[in-house]
């Protein structure tokens, strides 16, 4: 019979996600068959399955984490943020339309029957299933209609561990206040709780760790100490990108402008492991620096608002003066669309429909279409003969003299474009600098001599996550609370 069990934050960036692959590898090592499942996300950093689908990238990862590959019943409900107050429904990895958090709120309870369709689906293929919750159950404001936390374990019959973040401080009122808040029901379901991103002597934290214990009549599943290679995994959430200063620093310069609406920055994590290079990400308020030998533009999840904040931080004419000094630029999918000439919008859907200007250093066009392109690519880079797998994720189609010089070769078709001088390219394939063969060509030409294996380092780091698990959790403990889904 297949068991399941939950856990929960007393608010977002806990650190859920990490502990999540951290248990589940973990537990796929003692040779139980684990897989991880998320009710609802909200992340503009997905991740592409091999059905055609879209999941938060934190699912990806905890698949791989578990040694299968990610599909869609594993994050069942998907909300990317494309305004202040409105997103993007994914329901079952497809797009289900748009709506505005208050109609969102009123309506999402209508969404617990694919959610507890895909969970059931999944404990098909098991032994356990991990389940992380969103922001935090003391949300007593959300808990009407809830299929993220409470509402879903409620629903569901699953068991949780309540997570609090003690770097932030106030632990002890975060866990103590979050029984507090929740109703008699909801507090029934809590099993225990365990402490994130300890600093420091462990021991000097017993009392607290007790007197948690004492109020709440819950145990302790540990505490843990602040896992020091967590960079080295793929982040999430925008803010967790890395935020350099634009000055100084050693090797090549790739500089990232972070854009409101940035999605998919993945594409920058084997960029961060190496050695050779300077990743910066460029915050509003500063310009693209000067040194910078790269402009990489990245994905974006509202590409003509973007543009538009791209041009009032006066990032613009940064970028045409850095290609004027010579240098280099790459967009990546919104980035690409940016890069052209116009962009047109006549369904309205990224808003008002319209028709706005690109940047203008690509010869191409784009023209946003309701149909959403998903699907996992193998490509060849035509300079160097290097292959790469990646995966698109976008709407929109793009055309014009540039992609004469298309740079990759994805089946019989190609992929991309070029200026003539070949300083600027734009193509709308992800996850392209995680083959190490071609970033290593492609870094290349900046001087960077690369021995990075990049998905050998993530491997790795889940299996010390794992192990860091294990000395810091009781994970026999945690197995044990797991009860058998309905």
């Amino acid at each position: 019979m297949t068991k399941a069990i939950m856990i929960q934050g007393t608010g977002s960036n806990v650190g859920k996600s990490m502990i999540v692959a951290g248990l589940i590898r973990a537990c796929v090592q003692r040779g139980i068959v684990t897989r991880p499942f998320k009710p609802q996300n909200m992340s503009n950093n997905a991740a592409v399955t091999s059905n055609g689908g879209e999941i938060g990238r934190a699912q990806a990862l905890q698949a791989r984490a578990a040694g299968v590959a990610p599909n869609t019943d594993m994050n069942p409900i998907l909300l990317k943020p494309q305004s202040a107050t409105g997103a993007q429904v994914i329901v079952q990895g497809q797009i289900a339309g748009a709506q505005e958090a208050a109609d969102f709120g009123k309506n999402k309870q209508a969404l617990m029957p694919a959610v507890l369709q895909s969970f059931q689906r999944l404990g098909a293929e098991c032994d356990l299933i991990v389940v992380e919750g969103a922001g935090s159950p003391a949300e007593t404001n959300l808990r009407a209609g809830d299929i993220a936390n409470m509402g879903f374990a409620t629903a569901a019959g699953v068991p949780v561990i309540l997570m609090g973040d003690i770097d932030r401080g106030g632990v002890i009122a975060q866990i103590v206040g979050t029984q507090a808040v929740m109703d008699q029901g909801d507090n029934a379901m809590v099993r225990g709780f365990a402490v994130n991103k300890f600093r420091g002597d462990r021991s000097l934290f017993d009392a607290g760790r007790d007197d948690i214990a004492a109020r709440t009549g819950w145990p302790s599943l540990g505490v843990i100490p602040w896992f020091e290679h967590a960079h080295r995994l793929p982040a999430e959430d925008v803010m967790d990108l890395p935020a350099r200063s634009a000055s100084g620093g050693e090797g090549c310069v790739i500089v990232v402008p972070r854009l409101p609406r940035i999605s998919n920055f993945d594409d920058l994590d084997p960029l961060t492991a190496e050695p050779g290079v300077d990743l910066r990400v460029i915050t509003p308020g500063t310009p693209l620096p000067a040194e910078a030998d790269l402009v990489l533009m990245v994905g974006s999840k509202a590409t003509i608002s973007d543009l538009a904040a791209f041009r009032a931080e006066g990032w613009d004419i940064d970028l045409a003066a850095h290609i004027r000094r010579g240098g280099h630029v790459l967009g990546l999918c919104g980035g690409y669309q940016m890069l052209g000439q116009s962009i047109a919008d006549p369904h309205g859907i990224e808003g008002a429909p319209g028709h706005v200007e690109g940047l203008g250093h690509l010869a191409v066009d784009t023209i946003m279409a309701p149909t959403k392109h998903l699907s996992l690519k193998s490509a060849r880079h035509i300079a160097t003969g290097t292959t790469l797998e990646g995966y698109e994720i976008h709407i929109g189609e793009t055309s014009g003299p540039d992609t004469a010089r298309a740079w990759l070769e994805v089946g019989d078709t190609r992929e991309g474009a070029a200026s003539p001088n070949g300083r600027v390219q734009g193509c709308y394939m992800h996850g392209i600098f995680s083959a190490d063969a071609f970033r290593r060509a492609y870094l290349g030409q900046f001087g960077v001599a690369s021995s990075l294996d990049f998905e050998a380092g993530v491997e790795d780091v889940l299996d010390q996550l794992a192990a860091h698990v294990e000395r810091y959790m009781d994970v026999d403990l945690f197995v044990s609370l797991a009860q058998d889904i309905a």
